[in-house]
């Protein structure tokens, strides 16, 4: 290690432990031990520059790891992304750009908001996927418009997630050479040594995955890392490289998992400082000078992009502008007009009627790629040009296999390369599998459709671990997610309309197994509104009935009866309960007249947030029960919902 080099590294330590340290919270295991593997990878391997951090062509980081985010803010610092070190002493505090774990609206370089363990490899997976398919779409052999490599560093906590093993299992498969993990592997974990609880042979088990497994045994010699990265750019598969490492390197508790996540003391952090030099929270000029040296050779190799840009729009004109598109997301489509139109007596479930609408789509915007958890004949999402592998590259679906929650943290990452729009399909009881990826989807603003599929006791006879009931109550309670259930096939495709125009914002889709009646017979916007009358009063309004996707002609049967006794009603479609509270008060007040007290709700579900539109006198139809294993009629009977049973319920 080279004088510089190992300025570099101590300064890297002595930064993050004084973060910690400051801030009375934190991990300094990895910011000590895996010090020497991020300093390798910017200074010797990406293809970035702090100049132009969003750069399309630029490598990708993901700090799988994300508990290691002092480390990365150290080096965002010295590399020249943005961060100050104010922005360092306010490690961890009230909003900071330097949050506990890395979030990438907070923090420019942060490719990814990896935080949980197990994340931040499919979400490199997705990246892969995204990358070599506009390779493939656009490369030429004169010119390489995407030619870029996808890096994430991980932990032993991260390989013990189930869902990193979903997800390198499918990459394995697909071959997807362009991402490389780098394994801080230091045999410890919070609760102590790894071996209390994993002791499998990581190259034989990565191996049998199709990964290609490199060793490099010590974490501190950084040329044996480059060489290790550099031949794993030869290999034809995925690589996983093990680094051995020490845990909180050059501390009192070094190789322990006390010093996973206790902050060292202010002493030590002081010697730490006196061995490097200077005050605390400062960086010898030296060591800004080299990685000065380093952001100008990343923006060398940004111009020289750029210049193939150049040559490529003159030579392929119409590549260039289909590029263009795909980046920026623009393929503008009349729903109107050029989707699918549902006749008025179409009598077919919603997610077939789904289906159809995103076949059309797909001819459209030809960035659609996704597929389903080996679920595509029954929720009718597929995507187009065939199947996404090794000897396709252009397929636009794939084939996720059961792997419902790697299958929606790729999407994340597909979504976070950019150039495409993903979406991912299941039943929709299986969203619970999904929901830690749905919530980071949320949170990075990540536009993924998720598609949900046979979604009441209606499934019937698969029974009640088949049979949804409180996901819908799960996913409306996420923050910054729409969450639309239609009542019929024109609802569905204003639905659809919202989730592909929605570029801030996933979508979740809730779609039947069971054909629906239509209730509508003219597209317009009135699903955007999120609530909406469906079936006017005849002269007053007596009462209202709230109700959501197939439960809506349930309600128009039922204000039929209640007229037939003299009670004039309203019916309320209620598609989105979170677009719906995005509306003007004036507009609630014109859907759910505050005078009318008597108020009733459907939904075959759990249904607590249709409680604060009914008030105390309201009263809720749902199941508040797991459900039935029968046929989808019988069982819907048998828990109350037929016309007959409702209106006699709200009679009493």
């Amino acid at each position: 290690m080279s004088k510089i080099d190992e300025m570099v590294v101590k300064t890297l330590r002595v930064l993050s432990v004084e973060q910690i340290t400051r801030a009375s919270s934190g991990h300094p295991g990895i910011a000590l031990g895996a010090a020497p593997i991020i300093h390798v990878l910017y200074s010797r391997i990406l293809k970035s520059t702090a100049n132009k951090p969003k750069w399309f062509n630029r490598d990708r980081f993901i700090l799988g790891a994300g508990h290691g985010s002092a480390l990365l803010y150290s080096l965002l610092h010295i590399a020249g992304y943005g961060l100050k070190i104010d922005d360092l002493k306010n490690f961890r505090q009230l909003h900071s750009r330097t949050p506990g774990h890395p979030e990438m609206d907070l923090t420019e370089g942060v490719d990814a908001s990896s935080g949980p363990l197990g994340q931040g490899i499919p979400e490199a997976i997705g990246m892969a996927i995204a990358e070599e398919h506009l390779a493939s779409r656009f490369n030429k052999e004169d010119y390489k418009l995407i030619d870029h490599y996808t890096y994430v560093l991980c932990g032993d906590g991260d390989l013990q997630e189930g869902l990193t093993q979903e997800a390198m299992s499918l990459a394995g498969h697909l071959a997807l050479k362009k991402v490389i993990v780098l394994y801080d592997s230091n045999d410890i974990q919070l609760d102590g040594e790894v071996c209390f609880a994993n002791t499998e042979d990581v190259s034989k088990k990565y191996s049998s995955m199709n990964w290609n497994y490199l060793l490099v045994k010590n974490g501190n010699n950084m040329e044996e890392i480059v060489e290790a990265i550099n031949e794993a750019k030869k290999s034809d598969k995925p690589t996983i490289i093990e680094i051995k490492t020490t845990i909180g390197y050059g501390s009192s508790m070094a190789g322990t998992s006390k010093v996973h996540g206790k902050p060292l003391g202010k002493e030590e952090v002081v010697l730490m400082r006196k061995d490097l030099g200077g005050e605390e929270f400062t960086v010898n000029k030296d060591v800004y000078d080299f990685y000065d040296g380093v952001r100008l050779k990343g923006q060398a190799l940004y111009n020289d992009w750029l210049e193939v840009c150049d040559n490529y729009q003159e030579k392929y004109p119409e590549d260039f502008n289909l590029y263009t598109k795909m980046i920026n997301d623009d393929f503008a489509i009349d729903f109107n007009k050029e989707i699918v139109d549902f006749p008025k007596d179409y009598f077919k479930s919603t997610r077939v009627s789904g289906g159809e609408i995103l076949n059309d789509i797909n001819k459209i915007h030809w960035g659609m790629i996704g597929g389903s958890a080996d679920l595509t004949s029954s929720t009718m999402a597929k995507g187009a040009d065939g199947n996404f592998c090794k000897e396709n590259r252009l397929g636009r679906n794939i084939n996720f296999g059961v792997r419902e929650h790697a299958m929606a943290a790729i999407s994340n990452g597909i979504a976070l390369h950019g150039g495409l729009r993903p979406f991912c399909s299941g039943f929709f009881v299986f969203s619970d599998y999904m929901k830690p990826a749905i919530r980071l989807s949320a949170l990075m603003k990540l536009p993924v459709i998720y598609i949900f599929t046979h979604d009441t006791v209606a499934v019937g006879e698969d029974g009640p671990s088949h049979e949804p009931v409180e996901q819908l109550t799960m996913l409306r309670s996420i923050p910054h997610l729409n969450v639309i259930r239609p009542a019929d096939a024109i609802e569905t495709k204003e639905a659809w309309e919202i989730a592909y125009n929605t570029k801030n914002r996933p979508t979740v889709l809730v779609l039947t197994r069971q054909n629906v009646p239509m209730v509508r017979t003219k597209f317009s916007d009135l699903t955007s509104l999120g609530a909406y009358v469906i079936s006017k009063e005849k002269n007053r309004i007596d009462k209202i009935i709230i109700a959501t996707g197939s439960e809506v002609s349930l309600a128009i049967e039922v204000q039929k009866i209640l007229l037939a006794k003299g009670f004039d009603s309203r019916v309320v479609s209620m598609p989105s309960v979170n677009l719906f509270e995005a509306q003007k008060d004036s507009y609630k007040e014109e859907v759910l007249p505050s005078a009318i007290k008597a108020r009733y709700a459907i939904e075959m579900g759990e249904a607590s947030h249709l409680y604060k539109y009914l008030g105390l006198e309201g009263k809720l139809f749902n199941i508040s029960q797991f459900g039935l294993s029968g046929k989808a009629g019988e069982v819907i009977a048998d828990l109350g919902f037929t016309p007959e049973k409702i209106a006699k319920r709200i009679l009493e």
